[in-house]
């Protein structure tokens, strides 16, 4: 299948840089692979269940959405226990940490992603229900 894409040309020159220093053999070839790490993120984050803790960061245009950003986390007050904000210019870089409803951390990384002025979100999942379900060590009988 054919497509086309926007992409602004300091994204493609970075993106064309990585693939060729990396010896792929195409754009195509990296895009691929780039679009399937994309898929595997997003399929552990939509496959959650339970009491996470995770710490998501992001980076947006400080006047374009700070307002909104921290109403986000207002909003999601049951599930961010802490924040760190550090400014790079005019853009900001935001580091917030969660604990609670899988589902309530996965609305807000999908809040945060639904900005223009937000450049990249970040989820890294550090602990949940599942994985110490999993993790569990058997009692020596």
């Amino acid at each position: 299948m054919r497509t086309s894409f926007n992409i602004p040309d300091d994204v493609l020159e970075k993106f064309d840089e990585i693939w060729r220093s990396q010896g792929f053999s195409s754009r195509s070839r990296a895009a691929r692979e780039a679009m399937q790490e994309y898929i595997e993120s997003h399929q552990t984050l939509d496959e959650r269940t339970g009491t996470v803790a995770a710490v998501v960061v992001f980076d947006y245009v400080y006047h374009d959405v700070v307002a909104d950003v921290h109403e986000i986390q207002h909003e999601f007050e049951d599930v961010v226990n802490a924040s760190s904000h550090v400014h790079h210019g005019e853009w900001c870089l935001e580091t917030v940490h969660c604990t609670g409803d899988a589902d309530e951390v996965r609305k807000l990384v999908y809040r945060l992603r639904n900005f223009d002025a937000v450049r990249r979100v970040k989820l890294m999942v550090v602990d949940s229900d599942e994985e110490r379900r999993d993790n569990e060590v058997e009692p020596r009988g």
